[in-house]
């Protein structure tokens, strides 16, 4: 039978387009299951619009993913030798484009629920989601989609995990195809996300031109002579489409992704979730992974919010009735120029005056905002981008430290707080009270 293409519908990128065998990917247990894993966790709560899920995104990414690569292999487009001997023709160059499109639909199925918000405290030492996924890409109950699409699912896998999470090397067109996917600089992951973040939340701050950026991409050397393998980087006239993507990120997390009300949700979420799953931990086998999603356990906290006698009942009525912790303290250049433990000295001061049940600690460590990679200037030399732009190099890190409190407490803690900062927070690196 002829396949034929079916299109779907997208805010961000008006149609995603597959054949009929990719639907059968699109049809599978493991990717239908992520149209019940939200995008960003509980942001929703803080955020009302932003309820989509994983299932769109991966569609977005897929579709980025191919303008990306059908832009990089164009003949014209390949301007070094060390490009043109990497990129594969004929059925080769057609059977990767098939292997991208599946990875890039694949990138995000070893996700547990609410994605990011407990996978780190919740699973096994050496697990993650993109070991899940590899394993249910390489395992069994894809086999039969890979089959039809004729495809290797360790093909897939690499190109959806990357070289960091792969456990072998990958070559050089695997890790350029992977870094189409989830590159630092501009992977179609990053774009997407972005983008659709930004409207489903109703903030502009995700947007960037990126029509102009997958335009200007190219396979290029890392550097002048050539000596490096190439990788992904964009002409000159992408190069202010790559600083709005890359501000467009800081700026996401910074009035987005680290919202403080946010970040306690995803605490109360961890400590329910410890406390409702059996052991206290995720399972890692495809099964159960596929039958545990943001639907379940949105049915648990709903059940344990009414019901006292309930696993989970404290943290559950935190996040359903907005009795959540309230912040009372953020990490702010001030202070850490003081004593750059002063999260630390304030948590340890709080959590000994007000009881540490009544006390929480967030961190995320600080990030980069600067990333680095080639341009192809129009005297047609190879710069590095950090070099090229002032405006790169000044992109600000990204972290936070936040103390949360009972709400309660909230207001007797911040004047407590007020008036014993001095002794709290000792200057010249000393530790404060109760501090080790």
């Amino acid at each position: 039978m002829a396949t034929k293409t079916h299109e779907i519908r997208d805010p961000i990128h008006v149609f995603v387009r597959l054949d009929s065998d990719e639907r059968r990917l699109l049809d599978s247990r493991p990717f239908q299951r992520l149209r019940h894993i939200h995008q960003l966790a509980t942001t929703f709560l803080v955020y009302p619009g932003a309820t989509h899920t994983r299932f769109e995104h991966s569609l977005g990414v897929m579709e980025l993913a191919t303008r990306i690569y059908d832009v990089v292999t164009t003949p014209a487009n390949l301007l070094y030798d060390s490009a043109r001997a990497v990129v594969p023709r004929d059925d080769e160059y057609k059977y990767w484009r098939r292997v991208l499109r599946a990875a890039a639909l694949c990138h995000d199925i070893g996700h547990l629920p609410f994605s990011h918000a407990a996978e780190k405290e919740l699973l096994p030492a050496g697990y993650d989601h993109e070991r899940i996924g590899r394993e249910m890409i390489e395992g069994p109950v894809l086999r039969p989609v890979w089959d039809t699409l004729k495809v290797q699912p360790q093909d897939v896998a690499k190109v959806a995990v990357g070289p960091d999470k792969y456990p072998e090397p990958l070559n050089t067109w695997e890790n350029i195809l992977a870094e189409i996917i989830v590159g630092d600089a501009f992977g179609a992951d990053r774009m997407d996300y972005l983008l659709r973040d930004s409207h489903h939340a109703g903030v502009a701050y995700g947007r960037f031109d990126h029509f102009r950026l997958v335009d200007t991409m190219r396979i290029l050397p890392t550097s002048e002579d050539g000596s490096a393998e190439p990788s992904l980087g964009i002409t000159q006239g992408g190069l202010q489409s790559a600083e709005a993507l890359l501000w467009a990120r800081y700026l996401m997390f910074a009035q987005l992704y680290l919202h403080h009300v946010r970040r306690i949700y995803d605490v109360h979420l961890k400590e329910f979730l410890q406390q409702w799953l059996p052991g206290g931990r995720f399972h890692t086998d495809v099964e159960a992974h596929l039958r545990l999603s943001d639907s379940e356990v949105m049915s648990g906290l709903r059940d344990a919010a009414t019901d006292p006698s309930k696993p989970g009942h404290e943290p559950a009525r935190r996040l359903l009735k907005r009795e959540h912790y309230r912040l009372v303290y953020e990490k702010n250049p001030a202070d850490q120029e003081r004593n750059r433990q002063s999260t630390r000295c304030v948590y340890e001061a709080v959590a000994g005056e007000f009881g540490p049940a009544a006390v929480r600690l967030d961190s995320y460590p600080a990030k980069s905002g600067s990333v680095d990679f080639p341009v192809y200037t129009r005297n047609e030399r190879i710069e590095s981008s950090l070099d090229m732009s002032k405006t790169l190099k000044e992109i600000p890190t990204f972290g936070v430290d936040y103390v949360f409190i009972d709400p309660s407490l909230r207001e007797k803690a911040k004047d407590w707080l007020k008036q014993n900062r001095e002794r709290i927070i000792p200057a010249n690196g000393g530790t404060g009270d109760g501090v080790a």
